[in-house]
């Protein structure tokens, strides 16, 4: 019973989310509208449940073992409780409604939008900077003319490079536009193309869910 239940729960919503999309009275559109109203908002506050529950209770056990870089389970577990304090008891979308908090102390405001201005954008920045540097060692790798598909891969991004600067005008007038050319025709095709794989590939592993014949989700053996 166990496995039978959330097998037939799953084959029945999954059907009705399928047939929703070829049904256009307006009966299965109101339900369906209903289910994404109201079900999905209280499985996304189980999901945010267990997502917390699993994020506090792997950093306790990190730091309880004494773990290799344990101490940033610390920085972790103190900014989600600072977050939820703040995003909880501070000041809320607008200026009239105020929190149990202050409105602010000093220059620090009370308020999400503070947290996520002054400390989530910068670590994000910083974040990116970094990585240049790791795409270009990676760029670098890739891009050695072993073959022919990494000679071509070598030439098509030099030409987009060096047509993204203002000095190509100077070497080729027409190198900005060979440079756009190749991003408009050939790379959207490419894209395309993986965007029609990844699609049949969900496709074909959704209906392996639906049908029961993918149960790996259930966890336990098969």
């Amino acid at each position: 019973m166990k496995r039978r239940l959330p097998l037939a729960l799953v084959l029945i919503f999954g059907i009705w989310g399928i047939l929703t999309f070829f049904l256009p009275h307006s009966v299965p559109q109101e339900i369906d509208s209903l289910f994404r109203n109201n079900t999905l908002r209280i499985m996304v506050v189980f999901a945010l449940i267990l997502g917390l529950s699993s994020l506090i209770r792997h950093h306790s056990e990190k730091i309880r073992r004494r773990r290799e870089y344990y101490q940033y389970s610390w920085i972790t577990l103190i900014s989600l409780f600072i977050t939820a304090v703040i995003g909880l008891f501070g000041g809320g979308l607008t200026p009239a409604h105020h929190g149990l908090l202050p409105t602010s102390i000093g220059g620090f405001s009370f308020h999400i939008a503070t947290l996520y201005r002054y400390i989530i954008i910068p670590v994000q920045a910083s974040m990116f900077a970094i990585l240049a540097f790791f795409m270009a060692s990676a760029s670098y790798r890739a891009f050695r003319a072993r073959n022919m598909a990494a000679t071509v891969l070598l030439v098509a991004a030099f030409i987009v490079m060096l047509g993204s600067v203002p000095l190509s005008r100077q070497i080729l007038d027409t190198l900005p536009g060979f440079a756009q050319f190749i991003l408009d025709v050939p790379n959207t095709a490419s894209k395309r193309g993986i965007a029609f794989g990844v699609g049949l590939g969900s496709i074909a592993t959704s209906l392996k869910i639906i049908l029961g014949i993918e149960r790996g989700w259930l966890g336990g053996e098969k």
